[in-house]
């Protein structure tokens, strides 16, 4: 339940894609005005990382997704509905603000109930969500072409509301975290209580929770003794973004469409982008915990070595000839490689004390830099 706000994610960040040319159209948007629409949502979702860890330790990680289910809904809802661009990037900012939130406190959650034996596959399945949740609103995209004439591009962004309604419902039934509960609220009762449901041994596990508290109650993420995880977390975030990956996301169609596809066929293509990304993504994700972060990065750094090459030679030419295919490559790649292993990597690598600092720390670089780089794309 709780990797579905991954499911969110991934559809608030991929349908845009199929409405980003028609809303430059329909309101004479400058190239300026255009990228600051779309680039909207990644500003709140700057903003939503930075500040997602404060609600989640204050408030609990169950009732900040159940609000977080909300926002959602309410800017798919606004975003469908808008009548002029400014009002559209209101919403749209609000989506991305849930988007950012989402990707700090859905993965602490999930590393904090996760027996460590099944902690990467867990974790990875919020990744595993953000890539159905891609698929869907690709899917969504190419079967709503056409649907109410030239405002099918509403439809394809008022759908997110549907999902988003079904997050917050079934959060309420979801325990707490049982860590949170203790770290937090001091009730080792209601832990006791998680544990025990998910099979856990408790009293192993609320030893270990207390004896992380007393070494470090009076630590602060910057007091220096972490700086290593802070410079990792920062670098795997950095290079996540570097690789374009979401400047594919966001603009698919239009890549295509540069390629020489007609607009059905770019659309269609970027549906196969959404398989392709599912498909390694459940390869990533049955492979993290067996042979470990490290060597993913390795098969996907070098699938983007080769597949970046081949997309940039064949954009060099005339006919343009493989892009689909190689762009397929390059998903993959990602999928397989830094896709499965960031949120897993960040969500494990800081102490309890230190965890949603340093995840909010991490997806704040991750957005950032999305930021940069998608609105760069469109002028480049």
């Amino acid at each position: 339940t709780v990797a579905l706000g991954g499911f969110l994610f991934g559809m608030d960040v991929a349908v845009i894609s199929g409405a980003e040319q028609v809303i430059q159209q329909l309101w004479g948007l400058s190239k300026l005005m255009h990228a600051t629409a779309i680039a909207m949502a990644l500003y709140g979702t700057i903003v939503g990382a930075i500040i997602g860890s404060f609600p989640a330790n204050k408030f609990g990680r169950k009732k900040t997704l159940i609000w977080i289910g909300i926002i959602f809904l309410i800017s798919s809802v606004g975003a469908a509905i808008a009548e002029d661009v400014y009002t559209f990037m209101v919403f749209r900012f609000l989506g991305g603000f849930a988007i950012g939130a989402s990707s700090v406190v859905a993965p602490i959650y999930i590393s904090e109930i996760a027996p460590p034996k099944y902690r990467g596959r867990l974790a990875a399945s919020f990744q595993l969500n953000i890539v159905a949740g891609i698929l869907f609103a690709y899917l969504s995209n190419y079967l709503l072409q056409g649907v109410g004439g030239e405002n099918d591009w509403r439809y394809m962004l008022g759908v997110v509301a549907i999902p988003s309604l079904l997050f917050s419902i079934f959060m309420l039934f979801t325990p707490e975290s049982p860590r949170w509960l203790i770290l937090y609220r001091n009730n080792e009762a209601e832990a006791r209580k998680v544990f025990a449901f998910s099979g856990a041994n408790a009293d192993e596990l609320i030893h270990e929770i207390k004896n992380s508290v007393k070494q470090q109650k009076k630590e602060s993420l910057f007091s220096g003794k972490f700086n290593r995880y802070i410079l990792l977390a920062f670098l795997i975030a950095f290079f996540n973004q570097l690789s374009g990956i979401n400047a594919i996301i966001y603009f698919a169609p239009r890549v295509f469409k540069m390629a020489g596809l007609e607009k059905s066929s770019a659309f269609l293509s970027s549906v196969g982008i959404g398989v392709v990304n599912f498909v390694f993504t459940m390869i990533g994700w049955y492979l993290i915990d067996r042979l470990g972060r490290r060597t993913l990065m390795y098969i996907g750094s070098i699938g983007y070595i080769i597949s970046l090459s081949l997309i940039a030679f064949s954009f060099s030419g005339e006919s343009h000839a493989g892009i689909t295919w190689f762009v397929f490559l390059f998903i993959a790649a990602h999928a397989v490689g830094q896709g499965a292993v960031i949120w897993v990597y960040l969500s494990e690598i800081f102490p309890d004390r230190v965890r949603a600092q340093g995840q909010s720390l991490g997806s704040s670089v991750h957005w950032i830099m999305n930021a940069f780089i998608s609105g760069a794309f469109p002028w480049m």
